[in-house]
């Protein structure tokens, strides 16, 4: 190396850090993201000092690296936080029954034995089971507890979070179950495919935020290959400003009106693909409407006007989506013209009152133009957890092995395969929880209001509902009303605040060795255990074997070691054949690695990969080439002959008159949805920011708040991180018009209310954010002032609503707020300590 004059800190006289330590494979624990990404954790002396992410060979088209973003590098401020939960805990004036039930959230802690941490829930469960029968217990997570299903069941949500009205369009209209990546259905193609797409709308989408790395390569990969990119959002994201061609702003919710606008463009200038229609299609016109179906109710019908007299025309639809008619005109023009193209959209654009309506219309519109089952061509919602990668996994871990226990009261999953409810919902909505709770009974549907008797609330399995879901407020009134609320973390949360027993949970780093879920899949990848779990930190399957044996229940039928179920998926891997067909055995694995593993009886096998280089790398990544067999163009083979491929919808069509999905709408008991799409203005929404729509009188709430995905977190997951919120602040984006109405200025502390409740933030001004729209980021850790009642840690779900929605749909992004300047104390996130009260270092 050439001497330039300056010092070379390459020779210090220690040896470098990779010298004393071994890089751990891990991979990003965060949610909803598109490549579960690789990192590696150094670790010296059994303490992680350094992290890095995919470096493994050049980064290539064919074998793109799976680099971490900023939140798995920062994975290490998490671990080692200063809000890790350490010990279990009692509140200091619990006692069974609930002792002084209105400290909860501002009580001291005391810190306790696993052994007497364990008796109290156990005793507290069959405490609660005698005293109000079985049914008096609510878990606050998705999935069923093996214990309680034990004990006689537990209520549990009946809808679907983030994943808005997407649900029910999805299965009803086109035969594809919503949770794509669960089930190996997916509308849209692979990433080798969108390449070929001449033109890409990303309707409501935020990689660049939601997801960082992955997604947006493949959008960039799209672009340099000459495809245009329009978003359609109320806010210039991070994604359009960087990559994109064009931004359509248009008012949070009312995007099916300009989508029916796009559809009386296509008609009354013939640009529909008609013979897509008429192949692969019921109801759009009257000659192709389903049998027993009345011809006026077909789609075209109702967008010319022909019978209600409202057609729906540019200037119809600007109105009310505030976008102007040319533009409408012209974008759907050219959506109409445009081969191939994608048209992509995600939940969140869902998430609002009467959310189904806009996937209606998203994929009414989509397949007028006929982009669909081709190459580059696609219509669908991403759900931002696969993002431009579709199709069945290449690689698939083995089922664990743990034993199936159905919860007798309350079993959710054929609401994510959107099938219809027959006899009463599958839980408690969750928009009616907390009334559920308070008010002891819930809205069953169209079976009518249901008694229920809420004696104890669960949230073990870091659920943390009460922060992220919606009514706050009321949540928090809920969780004093109840006589027990444990909860089991790895941080304190603030439902853990709420709680009278709360227990440490490890963190992934802590972990036996375990599998990632599929979510890239062109990659499985591996986290081994990087340290020991710090603390008295424990896993769940600790807790159920402990709660189960205090309880009397077989812990051998209702659990399986992390080993146990590690090595069972290890054994069963697949890996896709070459010729595409079908999985063999992905890993060989010798009597000595079995034996290293401690299952020494375990029989060696052969398989395509080598289970100690796997474990080295922590990732295998199936090298991808155009031509090979591992393509993926969703509906193709349905697009090439409907009647001997039929979708698996009740016409084997894909239904723009779909009366599966309004009968499964109905089953809810909040409102009727149509067979086809129309708009309907919400019940919170621009229509009500105004006293009198009709003349434009602006009302109490003028402004629409949206509660968008954050660079610095996921929902709630890190957003304690100090770095993360160092790096980002969260403040609430807003017009510069809308603030020189309220005499603001960027970096202003503001006031956002409603009748609620009230957060408060920083204000930041800039055009990229529609006038008459805020922005405030979801996930931020409640601080509530027991003084005031306000949240000054700016969680939104201070000020979303509890109303019944849907198909349960969480209303986030529409909600109706106003916002001033706030005078008093307020100390900025980057500043302010974290929320520990009570947490010691005993």
């Amino acid at each position: 190396m050439a001497d330039t004059g300056a010092s070379d800190n390459s020779k210090a006289s220690t040896p470098a850090l990779e010298d004393q330590g071994e890089w751990e494979p891990f991979r990003c624990c965060r949610l909803d993201c598109s490549a579960t990404c690789i990192n590696y954790a150094l670790v010296v002396d059994g303490q992680v000092v350094r992290v890095k992410t995919d470096d493994r060979f050049e980064d290539t088209e064919e074998m793109p690296q799976q680099r971490g973003c900023v939140r798995g590098q920062a994975r290490i401020k998490t671990v080692y936080g200063a809000d890790r939960l350490k010990y279990p805990m009692k509140r200091k004036n619990w006692e069974p029954g609930g002792g002084k039930k209105e400290l909860r959230g501002r009580d001291e802690w005391v810190r306790i034995s696993w052994d007497e941490a364990l008796d109290i829930v156990a005793s507290e469960i069959q405490r609660i089971i005698d005293k109000y029968g079985v049914g008096s217990i609510y878990r606050a997570g998705m999935y069923t507890n093996p214990v309680l299903a034990s004990v006689g069941g537990s209520y549990a949500s009946a809808g679907g979070n983030s994943l808005g009205g997407w649900v029910y369009p999805a299965r009803c209209m086109t035969g594809f179950p919503n949770l794509n990546s669960y089930y190996g259905d997916y509308l849209y193609n692979d990433r080798l495919s969108w390449v070929k797409s001449k033109l890409i709308v990303l309707w409501g989408n935020n990689p660049s935020w939601s997801c960082h790395g992955y997604p947006n390569k493949i959008l960039v990969d799209a672009k340099r290959n000459g495809a245009k990119i329009i978003g359609i959002n109320p806010f210039c994201n991070d994604t359009i400003s960087s990559i994109g061609d064009q931004w359509i702003p248009i008012r949070p919710g009312t995007d099916t009106a300009m989508l029916l606008t796009c559809a009386y463009v296509m008609i009354t200038n013939d640009l529909q693909d008609q013979d897509f229609l008429d192949r692969c299609t019921i109801g759009f016109d009257a000659d192709h409407m389903p049998e027993g179906a009345d011809p006026k109710d077909n789609f075209k019908d109702y967008v010319l006007g022909t019978y209600d007299g409202v057609p729906k025309t540019p200037e119809w639809a600007y109105n009310i989506c505030g976008v102007d008619p040319q533009v409408i005109t012209d974008f759907a023009k050219e959506i109409a013209t445009t081969k191939p193209a994608a048209l992509i959209t995600c939940s969140a654009a869902t998430r609002i009152f009467r959310g189904e309506q806009f996937a209606q219309a998203f994929f009414t519109v989509g397949w007028m133009t006929g982009n669909v089952g081709k190459d580059g061509a696609m219509v669908s919602d991403n759900s931002q957890k696969l993002f431009g990668n579709g199709g069945l996994p290449l690689m698939t871990p083995g089922a664990n092995g743990k034993p199936v226990v159905l919860d007798p009261i309350s079993e959710v999953f054929n609401y994510y395969n959107g099938v219809a409810p027959e006899n009463g919902l599958w839980g408690i909505p969750i928009q009616g929880r907390w009334d559920a709770v308070l008010n002891g009974e819930y809205m069953d549907g169209k079976w009518g209001m249901k008694k229920v008797d809420i004696q104890m609330i669960w949230d073990i399995g870091r659920g943390n509902k009460l922060q992220t879901d919606p009514g706050l407020p009321k949540g928090i009134e809920a969780f004093r009303k109840v006589e027990f609320v444990v909860s089991a973390d790895c941080w304190f949360t603030l439902t853990a605040q709420y709680a009278d027993v709360v227990l440490p949970e490890v963190m992934q780093w802590e972990y036996p060795d375990n599998f990632s879920p599929t979510s890239n899949r062109e990659t499985l990848t591996y986290c081994s255990k990087v340290i020991e779990p710090l603390f008295e930190t424990k896993d769940d399957c600790f807790i159920n074997v402990e709660l189960a044996k205090r309880l009397g229940i077989d812990p051998a039928a209702i659990e399986l070691s992390e080993e146990e179920m590690f090595c069972n998926q290890l054994a069963g891997a697949g890996i896709m054949k070459e010729d595409g067909t079908d999985y063999e055995t992905m890993f060989t694995i010798t009597k000595e690695d079995w034996a290293e593993l401690g299952q020494p009886d375990r029989e060696p096998q052969t398989g395509r990969v080598e289970w100690q280089q796997f474990k080295k790398d922590g990732i295998y990544q199936l090298p991808r080439q155009e031509g090979d067999n591992y393509g993926y163009i969703a509906l193709e083979d349905f697009v090439r002959d409907p009647e001997a491929n039929p979708v698996a919808t009740e016409s084997g069509k894909l239904e723009i008159y779909c009366q599966s999905l309004s009968y499964a709408v109905d089953c809810f008991g909040s409102y009727h949805v149509d067979p086809i799409a129309k708009y309907v203005a919400p019940e919170e929404g621009y229509e009500t920011t105004f006293s009198d729509f009709e003349k434009r009188v602006p009302g109490k709430y003028p402004l629409l708040m949206n509660s968008p995905h954050y660079p610095h977190h996921n929902a709630a997951q890190f957003a304690s991180n100090v770095w993360l919120r160092e790096a980002w602040s969260a403040p609430i984006y807003m017009n510069p018009l809308d603030a020189e109405a309220r005499g603001l200025k960027s970096e202003d502390v503001v006031r956002c209310y409603n009748d609620r409740g009230a957060v408060l933030r920083q204000v930041k001004l800039t055009p990229r954010v529609m006038p008459g729209n805020v922005l405030l980021p979801d996930g931020q850790w409640s601080e509530i002032d027991p003084e005031t009642g306000i949240d000054v840690g700016g969680n939104p779900n201070m000020l979303t609503s509890t109303a019944y929605n849907g198909a349960d749909v969480q209303p986030w992004n529409s909600i109706n707020v106003e916002i001033e300047k706030w005078d008093g104390d307020y100390t900025p996130d980057h500043v302010r300590p974290l929320v520990t009260d009570g947490l010691t270092e005993e």
